[in-house]
């Protein structure tokens, strides 16, 4: 049997840090399906964009496969027919709103299973957050965005 986990996110922009859950849950599972929300925090790039970088940064991987994706979490996990949910948790703040949305999740599908990796300590203090600040004041992205992401908004200003 193939087992099959999404992989939800504004990734506005896909940093080091997401790439690292990514990697992990490949390990674990015979595919991952990146799912890119259309809504959510107030961000930097359009959700296309956002799906072509991501889609971008993971040339090569065979069992990863990037999509846009709006509505409700737990009928994109039915429609797309897998087997579980992983999420990164950085920071007790992450762990208390991943508590509450599978809460809400359970109510709404009891049968969605969630998986949570915690981030390595090197990545902790990466956030899309903290990296659209770096993109907005021209800072270096080498170290927090794959070669990819880097490559995409080079030259640009926002």
């Amino acid at each position: 049997m193939t087992r099959h986990v999404i992989y939800p996110g504004s990734f506005d922009p896909v940093t080091l840090g997401h790439i690292d859950i990514l990697e992990r849950a490949r390990r674990l599972f015979d595919r991952v399906t990146v799912v890119v929300a259309e809504n959510g925090k107030a961000g930097l790039l359009p959700m296309a964009e956002r799906v072509e970088l991501f889609q971008q940064a993971t040339a090569g991987l065979d069992n990863v496969t990037v999509r846009p994706f709006s509505g409700l979490l737990v009928d994109e996990v039915r429609h797309l027919g897998a087997d579980a949910v992983v999420r990164g948790i950085r920071t007790s703040g992450d762990y208390e709103h991943e508590w509450s949305l599978a809460g809400v999740n359970a109510l709404l599908s009891a049968d969605v299973e969630y998986i949570y990796f915690l981030a390595r300590p090197a990545m902790a203090a990466v956030s899309s957050t903290l990296v659209r600040d770096v993109i907005r004041h021209g800072g270096d992205l080498s170290r927090l965005v794959p070669a990819a992401v880097v490559r995409g908004l080079a030259g640009r200003s926002f």
